[in-house]
């Protein structure tokens, strides 16, 4: 029988030999459409907060962000081997010393991976370089976790994201050279995304052997653009329903090799004016996988 998708988690067990927690790290950092370089105000969808809304502050050291997370993770679990995760922002848009300084911070027993979230358009050959070294002097695995959320040009300016597919492709094949593993992050239910926007995104990611992905629903907080265009009644969300269907069709014509990370995000309730469609997480993970059982559907089924 095939599994129904991919997991993150058991090929972390697989790779690791044992259970794997990613611990996030927020370092004082911005994005190119938010400081002016590209625009200002970042992705219409983006709060101040960026993406990391759990986090620890960033005035922290990441050393002692990661002692603080792995001291409770430890607790909790009874976890031995960590990922260190740059989730917040654009990390790789620091001064590069800058950015060595932080990443060699996390060079501590118990972390066996760094995970640098950024944007496709700010992956320079710099910096790739310093992550291969650092790769080679510590024996820390390396990934890279790019926002592409969708592969509609038309939809990455609507949403004023600042790249398109192009740099996304070109970011791909910069990081293909130094063999680390990339995470493309995805948004399948935008408003100006169709079906057809969905199944060309899970072909494009599988042609391009992206190594993993992470699915989220679209959220919408205060005093962002979409925020605004909901109160005035000029954004259509899509349903949960819709939403379902859409994470079962992607993964339908996804190549089988391709890691899931996760299938739907969490998301802030403070200063929310949509989240989940008010539904908890875990169970809306249920339902898309109850669905894939019910109609006899896996990862890859589709791909060609």
């Amino acid at each position: 029988m095939n599994e129904l998708y991919n997991e993150y988690s058991k090929y972390l067990k697989k790779k690791y030999g044992e259970k794997v927690y990613k611990l996030p790290i927020n370092i004082p950092v911005t994005c190119p459409n938010r400081d002016g370089s590209l625009g200002v105000g970042g992705c219409t969808y983006c709060a101040e907060v960026g993406a990391g809304f759990e986090m620890l502050e960033n005035t922290m050291s990441v050393q002692e962000q990661l002692n603080k997370n792995m001291e409770y993770i430890n607790k909790k679990y009874k976890a031995t081997k960590f990922i260190a995760y740059f989730q917040n922002y654009t990390n790789t848009y620091l001064q590069l010393e800058k950015f060595k300084e932080y990443v060699n911070q996390t060079a501590m027993d118990n972390i066996v991976e760094v995970a640098i979230s950024t944007r496709p358009d700010c992956v320079s050959n710099e910096y790739l370089e310093f992550l291969s070294e650092f790769n080679k002097r510590t024996g820390i695995n390396i990934s890279i976790e790019l926002g592409l959320q969708t592969v509609n040009y038309h939809t990455l300016k609507k949403i004023n994201r600042g790249h398109t597919l192009a740099e996304f492709i070109d970011a791909v094949f910069r990081i293909k050279k130094y063999n680390f593993e990339i995470c493309a992050h995805l948004i399948l239910n935008l408003p100006y995304d169709d079906m057809d926007d969905v199944v060309e995104t899970a072909k494009i990611l599988s042609v391009l052997k992206v190594e993993q992905v992470k699915l989220h629903s679209l959220y919408v907080i205060e005093n962002t653009v979409m925020g605004t265009l909901l109160k005035k009644g000029k954004l259509n969300l899509l349903s949960k329903d819709d939403y379902v269907k859409r994470v079962i069709t992607f993964l339908e014509y996804l190549d089988k090799d391709i890691i899931v990370q996760r299938l739907i995000g969490r998301a802030p309730k403070e200063n929310s004016l949509f989240v989940n469609w008010g539904i908890s997480w875990w169970k809306i993970k249920e339902e898309i996988e109850s669905e894939m059982i019910k109609k006899q559907t896996f990862q890859g089924i589709k791909a060609k």
